[in-house]
């Protein structure tokens, strides 16, 4: 056997070799450059959108997220909870939704894209304490009239299942709908706008 072939395939192997672990560095250095690229824990909190999967999400719960260091709610409603909404039309200070408390998309009967999925900044209007959520129908403490919705238990506030606010409470307006729009049929995300799906 020649020296000549000896060092050929030495050539090679070192090129195939050479260029494997080249290649495998550069994607680890690549790796941290990337990530860097997506927005901080900071900038989240600072406004970035935040994504979220509503698809474990079951009738009458309620999901909540952080979006600019506030909380976000997302309720599934049921059909009962939707149906009821007309009943309150009276009952409510703005039933139509004609306070800017919402983007254009969400100026309906239901306020939100989905009737099914309402999406809501939990913060009182009226202090800016975080009301509690109460979906059960007629509580002792709320009386027979309740239909379920939002009680900030602070001042006595309340909210129906769309986030309108009723007569005579403390709070002025609506629970604040955030700026957001599907992904997809299970995602959501909120702080950014992207009309209706």
């Amino acid at each position: 056997m020649s020296t000549d072939a000896v060092d050929l395939k030495r050539r090679r192997f070192l090129t195939v070799a050479t260029t494997v672990v080249g290649g495998v560095g550069a994607a680890f250095a690549a790796v941290p450059f990337v990530a860097s690229m997506n927005p901080s824990e900071r900038a989240k909190s600072l406004g970035a959108p935040v994504e979220i999967d509503i698809s474990k999400l079951e009738e009458g719960q309620m999901v909540r997220v952080k979006w600019r260091g506030k909380p976000v709610w997302v309720v599934r409603r049921t059909r009962d909870m939707l149906d009821a909404l007309v009943s309150l039309n009276d009952t409510v200070a703005d039933p139509d939704s004609g306070m800017d408390q919402q983007p254009e998309y969400a100026k309906n009967a239901y306020r939100s894209v989905k009737e099914e999925y309402l999406v809501l900044v939990g913060i009182c209007t009226h202090l800016g304490c975080s009301p509690q959520f109460r979906p059960e129908v007629a509580p002792a403490d709320l009386g027979a009239d309740w239909k379920g919705g939002f009680f900030c238990p602070c001042h006595g506030s309340r909210f129906d299942l769309a986030g309108r606010v009723y007569k005579g409470v403390p709070a002025p307006t609506n629970l604040e709908v955030p700026p957001h729009h599907y992904l997809a049929d299970s995602r959501i995300l909120i702080g950014e706008d992207g009309g209706a799906a």
